[in-house]
């Protein structure tokens, strides 16, 4: 038990740790080749940041543990939201633009309404996973065509907002350094996801906990810590857009490439079915924390500490739920 738990530690601790490695080789390989900080933000550092879950729920699929791999998608999903929004929000409000309420929020709530509907028979096979791959190449050609697209104060407010974010991240010259850095990154993350896999599945023994529950909760957790630090840094210095717009574009990638590819990698069984095994409560809580941030800035287009207060206590509330259920 111990062992276990020792062992998931250095699992999530590779996985954070890997994945900076990653996002800053990869951002430093980008920069070099002459691409800009708004294209960097909307490729590099938002799908970085996701990389925790893309290799978790893929080598879940692989290693027959299905209830991890859509698990930590959902509950990454709901902690994205509920934890990290409602933590930044309670350290500084926080502002989205309107694109967020009229836009990628909506997206988000579509994207999340699909998974619901292809899972409904209790699988995501190949095709479903497919389609889900399909849908983050277009999400991510549609974000880059829209914000060269819109007005030049929006553009030229963005690319300063990711200049910071992107300065932030230690530039690496040598072209050499970088494939290192890249190279460590992806392996790092994936031994780190066998690592959490293996001391997932142990802890669950032990305690006699399901997959499900498991994925939903501290896999979860501890795959959306990129997303936590990230948001948390960017509340603290007032950055609101790169904050809520990195955890709404995170669970957009979340389900559309994590699920997508680990889907098209094998596909997913749900043991126990759809609605006998409480997924679609998780999927349904999953879709109305997506929907709160929404009813919070229809109006003033912004997320109050109160309202942070909120989303905490949603996450709060579904976590003692799973306790109890379990």
């Amino acid at each position: 038990m111990i062992l276990d738990l020792v062992f998931f530690v250095i699992g999530l601790l590779m996985l954070y740790y890997c994945a900076g490695w990653l996002v800053k080789g990869s951002s430093s390989l980008a920069r070099s080749m002459g691409l800009t900080p708004l294209v960097i933000g909307l490729t590099v550092v938002a799908f970085g940041t996701s990389t925790p879950e893309l290799v978790v729920s893929v080598v879940s699929s692989i290693k027959g543990k299905s209830m991890i791999a859509v698990g930590n998608v959902v509950g990454s999903n709901i902690c994205n939201i509920a934890l990290v929004l409602g933590l930044s929000a309670l350290v500084h409000p926080i502002k989205g633009n309107r694109s967020v309420i009229q836009r990628d929020i909506p997206i988000m709530l579509g994207v999340s309404l699909y998974l619901l509907v292809i899972s409904m028979n209790s699988r995501i096979g190949r095709l479903e996973g497919a389609s889900l791959f399909a849908g983050i190449i277009i999400y991510t050609y549609f974000n880059y065509y829209i914000a060269r697209k819109e007005s030049r104060r929006k553009i030229h407010y963005e690319s300063v907002a990711f200049t910071h974010a992107v300065k932030d991240i230690e530039y690496i010259t040598s072209r050499s350094r970088q494939i290192v850095w890249i190279t460590a990154g992806i392996i790092g993350v994936i031994v780190g996801a066998e690592i959490l896999i293996d001391a997932a599945v142990g802890i669950m023994k032990v305690f006699g906990v399901s997959e499900k529950f498991i994925g939903l909760t501290i896999v979860a957790l501890g795959t959306s810590l990129p997303e936590l630090a990230t948001s948390v840094v960017a509340a603290f210095r007032k950055e609101m857009d790169i904050s809520i717009g990195n955890l709404v574009g995170s669970n957009v990638f979340n389900i559309l490439c994590v699920l997508g590819a680990a889907a098209l990698v094998k596909p997913i069984p749900l043991p126990g079915g759809f609605v006998q095994s409480g997924l679609l409560i998780d999927y349904l809580f999953m879709m109305f924390v997506s929907l709160l941030p929404w009813l919070m800035m229809r109006k003033t287009r912004i997320v109050t500490r109160k309202d942070g207060m909120i989303l905490l206590s949603c996450y709060v509330g579904y976590v003692l739920y799973l306790i109890i259920k379990t």
